[in-house]
């Protein structure tokens, strides 16, 4: 006869018990490569970077050469005053527009497409990615203008060396003209990044950036109201001429403002829409 396995008689079992995954860590690290991969696989970064690089170089060959026109003409008095460095560095207006442009592709592109939906998923706490694009774009500025003034540099130095404009790297006012457009830039892509994340849309961010950074002072010049040519002096554009200029000539613009005025001018129109640009991506919904 068989035998009956009753339950009470079955060898018993233990239950199985599964492994927890592992939780992901969320680092500020791990925010920071994810914006540097974002930014970086865009084909549209690289054209922008690149139009930097070639329009600056381009604009400061072109004042370059200008200077035998100058030498020939009745100004030529105003040669002897004009820094090798504001040759050098003259394009920066121009790369204003394509960095400011890139600061606002890096957060509008993600509102576009909707990207932005699943990056602060990702990061509940908002912030961090504010202040990750920020760093990556404030280093990939600084990157592009270097690279810009070291090439311009490189092209315009025999023109330069004919009139004895070549920048001395020992001397404090070409430093104080390279730094100051580094700093330009950096707050002008921080500006668009601001306007950008306010806004989020890329065509309206670009006008207004490119309006505020370099239509207004020409538009509002035309005005020889004494109030209006005072707002003049504390848009962005004058207000660096203070800093990255250091002569009275055609070739360069001048400021009103101090050197160091101009420096704070500049950093409240980075600082103050980036502030308020981490309020309100706390605030509303993505």
């Amino acid at each position: 006869m068989n035998a009956v396995v009753t339950p009470a008689s079955a060898p018993a079992t233990e239950p199985v018990r599964l492994a927890a995954a592992p939780r992901a860590r969320l680092t500020f690290t791990g925010v920071m490569r994810g914006e540097w991969i974002k930014l970086l696989s865009l084909r549209s970064t690289w054209w922008v970077l690149g139009m930097t690089v070639a329009v600056m170089t381009l604009f400061a060959l072109g004042q370059a050469m200008s200077l035998d026109l100058l030498a020939d003409s009745p100004e030529a008095a105003a040669l002897g005053t004009i820094h090798g460095a504001e040759i050098v560095s003259g394009g920066y207006p121009l790369g204003t527009v394509t960095i400011a442009v890139l600061g606002a592709l890096l957060i509008t592109g993600e509102y576009s497409t909707g990207m932005i939906r699943s990056t602060l998923t990702a990061v509940p706490t908002r912030l961090p990615v504010l202040a990750a694009k920020a760093i990556v774009l404030t280093a990939v500025t600084a990157l592009v203008t270097v690279l810009s003034l070291a090439l311009a540099s490189l092209v315009t130095r025999v023109l330069l060396a004919e009139h004895d404009l070549v920048p001395a790297l020992d001397d404090a006012q070409s430093w104080q003209i390279y730094g100051g457009v580094l700093y330009f830039l950096v707050a002008a892509a921080l500006f668009a990044l601001g306007i950008g994340t306010l806004l989020r849309s890329t065509a309206g961010t670009v006008t207004i950036a490119l309006t505020v950074l370099l239509l207004l002072p020409g538009i509002l010049s035309i005005i020889t109201l004494d109030w209006v040519e005072r707002i003049v002096t504390y848009l962005p554009m004058p207000a660096a001429a203070a800093f990255v200029t250091v002569s009275d000539s055609t070739l360069t613009d001048s400021s009103e403002l101090a050197p160091w005025t101009g420096v704070l001018v500049v950093a409240a129109y980075a600082v103050v829409p980036m502030v308020a640009a981490a309020v309100m991506l706390r605030r509303r919904d993505a």
